[in-house]
């Protein structure tokens, strides 16, 4: 509306009827998405989901193995307290059930592990991406990638169980915003998603989880 304005009073002319070949001159060019859902199918990338005081938001979690003797974790993103634990967390309990996960014990000893967040001018922290990091570690030693269009979100214990996490409502908007098609969560988050309208949840499918074994055995592939 102020660059029509500025138009008339300038004597230039300006569009009496706004259509969307007009909105990139009015509004200037659209911002670059994050919600975006895409792993490229890359084993060690795992779509998280997070929220915000803007709202929901989905954030991709990546590890990668390089040569080492199996105890060094570097982390990289901005990360908080809270998510550098998590990190921590997910790292011990992969190295004391590799087994469980089918990893090769050997691997893990001759492979250091680091975990990346993209966007590192952002700020992050708390512990709802336990479950992602564990699944992008796992997923990194085994060279399994996740399912195409699935997410999730949820703290971790020490001892594997699954715990449930807020911000439920705006992180299922930011999955249907980025094209995700499943979620996997705790199953104690199960009546925060009775509590959501239909029309949020249409068309998504909820895997409720209490163990990070069933959350492997839902998101790779």
């Amino acid at each position: 509306m102020r660059k029509c304005v500025l138009a008339k009073v300038s004597g230039r002319e300006f569009p009496r009827e706004v259509l969307p070949e007009h909105l990139r001159g009015l509004l200037g060019v659209e911002p670059v998405s994050r919600d975006k859902y895409g792993t490229d199918g890359i084993a060690g990338v795992v779509t998280g989901l997070a929220w915000t005081a803007a709202g929901g938001e989905i954030l991709f979690i990546e590890a990668v193995l390089t040569p080492g003797k199996g105890e060094q974790l570097s982390l990289t993103g901005n990360l908080g307290d809270v998510m550098k634990e998590s990190a921590a967390i997910a790292r011990r309990y992969v190295q004391a059930h590799a087994a469980d996960f089918g990893i090769d014990a050997q691997l893990m000893k001759e492979r250091d592990i680091h975990i990346h967040v993209p966007e590192g001018a952002i700020p992050k922290d708390g512990p709802s991406a336990g479950i992602t990091m564990t699944t992008a570690i796992v997923s990194a030693l085994t060279g399994r990638p996740v399912r195409e269009h699935v997410a999730m979100t949820g703290e971790m214990t020490l001892r594997g169980k699954v715990l449930p996490v807020g911000g439920i409502k705006e992180k299922i908007l930011a999955a249907k915003r980025a094209g995700v098609k499943e979620i996997i969560m705790s199953a104690d988050n199960r009546k925060n998603i009775e509590e959501i309208k239909a029309e949020y949840v249409d068309g998504l499918k909820f895997h409720f989880v209490t163990s990070v074994h069933e959350v492997t055995d839902i998101a790779l592939a």
